[in-house]
């Protein structure tokens, strides 16, 4: 492609940028301008994102022309991770509905980090940051992350609104978030929309023959299940009352500052970063005990062998990342010792200070 012929898709895609998204990427220019000159970071890293930045806007460009094309959908479906996103597309392949019915999915995890004003530019950004500042980034993935949630967002917000939309959701505070975020994102919309209670439809449907199993998330149930749970569901559309109580709810969670989430008795409730240390450091008390008692003769145990036993046993669903970070600050603060290398969970062992 030569360089007028870049000039000219650089300008068309700008010109198409909605007002919104052209203020956010703008943002984030200048937010990374100002971190060069107040922080460590480098004019290299700059010049990185800002590269980022411009490949995000012509995928938006793209996917925008691509939703445009799709408005001869019938449906919609909202889910939250992608595991539960490829098990409901299985099902509406099965069904034969696919062709008709899109689904749109986020691979956040909205359990945890910084969730504050995130339907700003500036929530966004601190969002990113906190990611990029706590998790591990070895296959880089963060590039993909950013621009994943926009591509998401500008779906969301691309919808016809003649075309109905169904969000699934478990009893999670992960989900239950997600959905408060998602009724506001569609707040100026007058679309019908149903809301799919996974648990409750899972227990409804299968739990005579699961033995009472509970889902904690969408991502658990297996496409035929979703693909039951699709034709029986008789959920009714929400009314207004109810859509202005999930964008206030939404409002309240947008305005708390923590960053971990859980889910009590229906309710969403913030709790502080380090809620699940001690979960942790009784879990690791345990299977060292179970090592002891089985005379293994290797004190250290491989991180991922804990968080794994700390993940199953959990009623939360926050994802491994989360607990290996936790982890990480456990052993900065010598609650743990560790063998290997911190660069990846997989690296490294650990063991209880003695």
């Amino acid at each position: 492609m030569s360089n007028f012929q870049e000039i000219e898709r650089l300008k068309k895609a700008v010109e198409e940028l909605p007002e919104r998204e052209a203020k956010s990427l703008l943002f984030h220019v200048l937010f990374r301008l100002n971190l060069v000159k107040e922080t460590e970071y480098s004019e290299i890293d700059f010049i990185n994102d800002v590269e980022n930045t411009y490949e995000t806007m012509f995928k938006l460009s793209k996917e925008r022309s691509e939703a445009k094309e799709e408005e001869t959908f019938q449906k919609v479906h909202i889910i939250f991770g992608l595991s539960g996103a490829g098990s409901l597309k299985m099902a509406l392949k099965e069904i034969g509905v696919y062709q008709v019915e899109k689904v749109i999915s986020f691979w956040d995890i909205f359990s945890i980090g910084p969730i504050e004003r995130l339907h700003e530019s500036d929530g966004h950004e601190a969002r990113f940051q906190w990611m990029k500042n706590v998790m591990h980034d070895e296959d880089g993935d963060f590039q993909d992350y950013q621009q994943e949630f926009y591509n998401t967002v500008n779906q969301i917000n691309s919808i016809p609104e003649n075309v109905p939309i169904t969000v699934w959701v478990a009893d999670n505070a992960h989900e239950q978030i997600g959905l408060r975020f998602v009724l506001y994102l569609l707040q100026s919309k007058t679309n019908e929309i149903k809301v799919v209670n996974t648990t409750k439809a899972h227990a409804e449907h299968f739990n005579r023959t699961d033995t009472q199993y509970t889902v904690l998330n969408t991502g658990e149930i297996s496409s035929k299940k979703l693909q039951v749970i699709y034709e029986k569901d008789q959920s009714k559309s929400l009314s207004e009352y109810e859509r202005k109580g999930l964008e206030e709810e939404w409002m309240a969670l947008a305005d708390t500052k923590e960053t971990l989430r859980i889910c009590r008795n229906e309710e969403i409730k913030s709790v502080r970063e380090k809620f699940y240390d001690q979960y942790i450091i009784n879990m690791a008390k345990k299977l060292q005990i179970e090592r002891e008692q089985a005379k293994e003769p290797e004190s250290f145990m491989k991180s991922a062998r804990l968080i794994g036993e700390v993940i199953g046993h959990l009623d939360q669903y926050m994802g491994d990342a989360f607990f290996e970070y936790r982890l990480r600050k456990l052993i900065e603060k010598g609650v743990f010792e560790m063998e290997g290398n911190l660069k990846a969970m997989r690296y490294y062992s650990v063991r209880l200070k003695r």
